[in-house]
């Protein structure tokens, strides 16, 4: 049986679309998703939590949607966490990926499969290639090319997955607010590229990168001129439509092989 670990935002939603039995859908308190919900948790209570799952007959789980870090009530921890409690404190002091990883380790050292929303829907990780009317320049193969070297060294820090580059400068990094609120940060970018990709050595089976219709729209209020994504390392949900907003407004996805030039 598996078990979904939804956050916020469409993934959730289409990675229960696809599944041919309903899942039973849990949520970190104060995150619930845009689905009902079977089980609510507290992170102080994590390890009363696994032990439902166990009771329920769980054996995967899939973290799937957009959750921020939640304060830890150290009153709040029941007796089935607290053993848990320095891995959850030493996750909590990583960036994203490394909290992630030790989360990732919790979850398997319980017995349970650790599944990658990909791998659920591997229809949302698009073909490599250029698959918009326009078509990217030299300038911004140029720029997708260092927006390699830029999230490579965000991945050092452990912070972010996308950047937006142009004329060979970082105009913006991404920060704890996601893609979204960089790009609506943004004004008259013209000529360019919203570049995301995982970090280097990032465990895919959490937080992969993820574009939408919503990525899309604000790629075209900020004037940019395509949006740039690895190939097999970024999903996007509702790919028609994002296809049919950038075509409307001239912008490029460009689905690139890493270090394609």
């Amino acid at each position: 049986m598996l078990a979904l670990i939804a956050g916020m935002g469409d993934l959730p939603m289409a990675l229960v679309a696809r599944l041919p039995e309903r899942p039973l859908v849990c949520a970190l308190d104060g995150f619930e998703p845009i689905l009902q919900t079977d089980i609510t948790f507290r992170l102080e209570h994590l390890g009363t939590f696994l032990q439902t799952l166990q009771a329920r007959g769980v054996t995967q789980i899939c973290m799937a949607g957009a959750v921020r870090r939640p304060q830890i009530d150290p009153a709040a921890i029941d007796a089935a966490t607290m053993p848990l409690i320095p891995k959850v404190q030493a996750a909590m002091a990583k960036g994203d990926d490394g909290a992630l990883r030790v989360i990732i380790s919790l979850l398997e050292e319980a017995g349970f499969a650790v599944v990658a929303a990909h791998e659920i829907a591997p229809d949302l990780l698009p073909e490599a290639g250029v698959l918009t009317q326009a078509v990217p320049g030299s300038d911004h193969k140029t720029s997708a090319m260092l927006g390699d070297d830029c999230i490579a060294a965000m991945g050092a820090a452990d912070v972010g997955q996308a950047c937006i580059m142009s004329a060979g400068q970082v105009l913006a990094k991404e920060g704890p607010d996601g893609t979204d609120a960089m790009l609506s940060s943004l004004s008259g970018a013209h000529d360019a590229i919203l570049f995301k990709a995982p970090k280097p050595q990032q465990d895919l089976r959490a937080d992969l990168p993820l574009i939408g219709p919503d990525t899309a729209k604000r790629a075209v209020e900020a004037g940019l001129a395509g949006i740039v994504i690895e190939a097999g390392g970024v999903m996007v949900l509702d790919l028609a439509e994002v296809l049919a907003a950038l075509d409307a407004h001239g912008l490029f996805l460009w689905v690139r092989p890493k270090g394609d030039a």
